[in-house]
């Protein structure tokens, strides 16, 4: 019997913009039996330009894992790959329109080997769940976050604080594309994964976000989480919200059902 189930939702509000620019969706794989993906986009740009390059990601993470199949293909490759062919198509989109198309990117598989892979580009998270507890979470690739890992310092920060969330990483900026990877293995019951744009997590300590997943069903900590952020963001202009959750939870006990009944004569 396996060690556990998944379990897996989404939920998005609009904020008070006036387009759900974000996009968020969950992939089985037809050639990998037990294989799941999560994947999340944040699009900016502009009119419809964001939306437009966020179902791009979408798409191409969809594309990628159908074809997908553990006898030839490394998951890790592959999330490169969806990364880098949304990052061309989307550069390429901005070349023949006014808009100027970008988008964040979270990707997650969940294997049947226990192992979870992921991949980001921008300030869109992914986080790990230990129980209620926060094992880990991708670094955001923001300014701040660049200088921090140089161990640098700007002090036009202090100044302009808009310049401190600056991505320096993002899919279809002119920019080269930084992909950050990250894994973790021996998966088990009672672990969780937490896909959410900034338009989320910004209201949000990580033992609330914990806590909210694991004493919930996904569906209702989605509701919960979508609805504090509502609230948390009165008096604001709310950015768009959304998340996807997965969260692995123990298999039902398989009930055996002893009653004795009447056979059937054979004609």
């Amino acid at each position: 019997m396996s060690q556990y189930r998944i379990e897996a939702g989404t939920g998005q509000h609009i904020g008070d913009r006036e387009e759900q620019q974000d996009r968020v969706a969950l992939f089985a794989a037809p050639k990998a039996p037990g294989y799941m993906m999560a994947v999340l986009a944040d699009g900016m740009g502009g009119l419809s330009g964001g939306a437009l390059a966020a179902e791009q990601v979408v798409r191409t993470a969809q594309q990628n894992f159908e074809r997908f199949s553990p006898l030839t293909d490394d998951v890790e490759t592959m999330l490169r790959t969806i990364a880098q062919e949304a990052d061309t198509v989307i550069k390429l989109s901005a070349m023949s329109s006014d808009k100027k198309p970008h988008s964040t990117v979270v990707l997650l598989v969940i294997t049947p080997q226990q192992s979870a892979i992921w991949a980001h580009a921008g300030d869109s998270r992914l986080y790990a769940f230990d129980g209620p507890n926060c094992a880990t979470r991708t670094v955001d690739h923001t300014y701040r976050e660049q200088l921090k890992a140089e161990n640098k310092r700007d002090e036009r920060i202090e100044k302009e604080p808009a310049l401190a969330g600056l991505l320096v990483s993002v899919l279809g900026s002119s920019h080269s594309l930084k992909l950050s990877v990250g894994r973790r293995d021996g998966l088990k019951a009672g672990d969780a994964f937490l896909l959410c744009s900034d338009g989320l997590w910004q209201y949000f300590k990580e033992a609330e976000m914990g806590a909210a997943i694991a004493m919930n069903p996904v569906r209702k900590a989605c509701e919960m989480l979508v609805g504090k952020a509502r609230e948390r963001a009165a008096g604001s202009k709310a950015d768009n919200c959304s998340l996807a959750v997965v969260k692995l939870v123990k298999p039902e006990k398989e009930v055996k059902d002893y009653t004795v009944k009447k056979m059937r004569r054979a004609v």
